[in-house]
Order: C-alpha cells, then sequence, then structure tokens
C-alpha cells in the first residue's frame, strides 16, 4: 500500500474530532490501516493516527520492538486500536520530550498520565483492554489527542520548553531525543 503523506499543524483538519468507525473487518478499513502501517514504517515513528494523513475516523496505531529514534523505550506491542477510550488509572503524570510527524522538527515537553486504562476494538471489532504505564501510555494518549483535535503543543506547560529539536539538543544534551514522533 501506498506511503501517505502527513498533515501538518496548520491544516484544519487535525483540530478536528474523529468520527468514529462503524464497520469492522472490511476492505476498506483493511486499507486504511495498511496504509498508515506503511507511512508509520516508512517514517520510523512510534504511532500514527488517521487524522495525521487525513482520514477522519477514530483510528491509531503504534509499536515497535526498538525504535533507533528512542533508544530509552521499552519495546510497545504493535497494536490497532479503534474507537478508544482512556482512563487513567492514577492522578500521577509525568512531563517528557515529545515530537511529532505533524509538527516535524521541533520538541516539546509534556505532560501525560504515568499510568493508564486503554479501550477499543481491534481491526476486526474485538475487544482491546490493556492497563500500561511509561513510554506505552505516552504513546496512546499522544496519538489519541489526534483523534480530538488535540496537537501535543497544545499540552505544553510553559512554552520554553518548546523548541525545534536541534536547537533543544544544543541547549540540552542528553534530554531530548532526536526527530520526531
Amino acid at each position: 500500500m501506498p506511503i501517505r503523506p502527513v498533515i501538518r499543524m496548520g491544516d484544519p483538519r487535525l483540530l478536528k474530532i474523529a468520527q468514529p468507525v462503524l464497520e469492522f473487518n472490511n476492505p476498506v478499513l483493511y486499507n486504511v490501516i495498511s496504509d498508515m502501517q506503511d507511512t508509520m514504517i516508512a517514517l520510523n515513528g512510534a504511532g500514527l493516527a488517521a487524522p495525521q494523513i487525513g482520514i477522519d475516523l477514530q483510528i491509531v496505531i503504534f509499536g515497535f520492538l526498538s525504535n533507533p529514534r528512542y533508544p530509552n523505550a521499552g519495546a510497545v506491542p504493535y497494536t490497532v486500536l479503534i474507537n478508544p477510550i482512556l482512563t487513567p488509572i492514577e492522578d500521577v503524570m509525568d512531563s517528557e520530550w515529545e515530537g511529532c510527524l505533524s509538527v516535524p522538527g521541533m520538541r516539546g515537553l509534556v505532560p501525560r498520565f504515568s499510568y493508564l486504562r486503554y479501550q477499543g476494538y481491534d481491526i476486526n471489532g474485538h475487544e482491546i483492554d490493556r492497563t500500561v504505564s511509561g513510554f506505552h501510555a505516552r504513546v496512546v494518549q499522544h496519538e489519541c489527542d489526534h483523534l480530538q483535535g488535540i496537537l501535543y503543543p497544545m499540552r505544553i506547560q510553559n512554552m520554553r520548553d518548546f523548541g525545534y529539536t536541534e536547537e533543544l539538543s544544543n541547549a540540552l544534551p542528553g534530554s531530548v531525543d532526536q526527530d520526531d514522533d
């Protein structure tokens, strides 16, 4: 399947609330997810949301065994998550540097819930229900924000913690991962 262009911040499609998927296990859904997989892999992403490739549906994919852009992140199981529901397990939050394929070349320090339960469906309509923490929880929250029209810069608490990856890496060596999510 083709690699799709990723739309960037400023495109109004990224600010919309995505529509729920109503039909599972069909060729159209398979093609969308295949295109998302090919795009995420080609860009070495940790995840991708359907709105990032201009598809107005509540679909996110994420996961990797290892990722050279995130050498300190543990493996995250490859997941197709449709119509997700996120529930924080507790109020504990931590802030880490994030990037995004829709905000290329930039990073920001973003607070996220440390422990999370996510529910939804796989491509065949089977239920998914997982409790996760750490980078796995962060990736899920980042991708699911796209389904609500939220980009990570909207979550940054102090705009001094937002900038171009190269400049941040020079100013804060070792604390900012390279490239984008």
